[in-house]
């Protein structure tokens, strides 16, 4: 998926002015999970800043949870549940490829696909359904334009269809 990002911000006389128009320059679609994929729109790692950076703020390899204070904008396809739990699935090499392109969340996913971010997020469903599961076993299925305030609260996705499902997420780095 390419997805354009423009990015605004002000001149030295204090006019607003486009800083850049493009695609995304970093996204990765796995190749171990056919369907899934991320795009990482902005990342800012601590307390945001009035003035643009320099560089690019983003990094396919880098992570993903910004720290306290921090914001990370990334948009994920989830893969059909089908294509993990075919025999055809190799689970080492997929968490080969996540520890790759998502660091941080390789180190706090187990087997099932829980975690805990030290994290609020915030997330709307913009195609197809996905179901997120708290700790408990309690599920709620999701679709277009539900969203999803999540609280550093250990869950995982599951999508049940047999197409992706995309969520558009805005991370903010939380203290515990």
């Amino acid at each position: 998926m390419t997805v354009r990002r423009v990015v605004t911000g002000t001149d030295g006389t204090g006019k607003s002015v486009f800083v850049s128009d493009g695609a995304v320059p970093h996204s990765h679609d796995f190749a171990t999970m056919p369907g899934q994929a991320q795009i990482r729109i902005w990342f800012t790692p601590g307390v945001p800043s009035t003035t643009p950076p320099d560089a690019e703020p983003t990094d396919n390899h880098g992570p993903v949870v910004p720290g306290p204070g921090g914001a990370s904008f990334v948009i994920v396809s989830y893969a059909p549940d089908s294509v993990v739990m075919s025999p055809d699935f190799d689970p080492a090499a997929a968490g080969q490829e996540v520890a790759s392109y998502a660091p941080d969340l390789a180190k706090v996913f187990e087997p099932d696909g829980m975690h805990r971010t030290p994290s609020v997020d915030y997330g709307v469903v913009l195609e197809g359904e996905v179901w997120l599961e708290l700790d408990d076993g309690a599920e709620v299925r999701l679709t277009p334009g539900d969203t999803v305030v999540q609280v550093a609260a250990r869950h995982a996705w599951r999508n049940k269809t047999q197409a992706p499902a995309t969520v558009a997420f805005v991370l903010t780095g939380a203290s515990a």
